[in-house]
């Protein structure tokens, strides 16, 4: 047989198929990061990555998780440790839950009153909130 077909090896596809971040900055100060997908172990690394750079970036970093289809623990390790740095920085962390499973996620976990929460991106932004 030729060489030329596919092979099948059983790995997983890349990470950037299950997982995208949208980033919209509003003014010099606050910044939106828009997730859409799933936020696992193979994902979870991906997304520290963008918190990290985004965090040291803005003083309001809204995040966006009201397209998250499943947030698992490694996921929510990457969320502590994002509000961590963020209050190290002196910086402000504010999550859009918006969707069932990223708030029972929190939740069942007992994280999310951890966390400074929104019901939007508009609210999120709103510095006297």
């Amino acid at each position: 047989m030729s060489g030329d077909l596919p092979v099948d090896d059983g790995a997983p596809g890349d990470p950037g198929e299950v997982i995208r971040f949208d980033v919209v900055d509003h003014g010099p100060d606050a910044r939106v990061v828009h997730v859409v997908g799933e936020i696992d172990t193979l994902t979870a690394p991906l997304l520290r990555g963008q918190l990290d750079e985004q965090i040291a970036a803005v003083p309001l970093l809204v995040l966006d998780l009201s397209d998250v289809t499943f947030l698992g623990s490694a996921g929510l390790a990457v969320l502590v440790a994002a509000k961590d740095d963020s209050d190290r920085r002196g910086h402000r962390l504010r999550l859009v839950c918006g969707s069932r499973i990223v708030t029972r996620a929190l939740q069942s976990t007992g994280l999310l009153t951890l966390f400074d929460t929104a019901d939007g991106v508009p609210e999120a932004l709103d510095v006297t909130a």
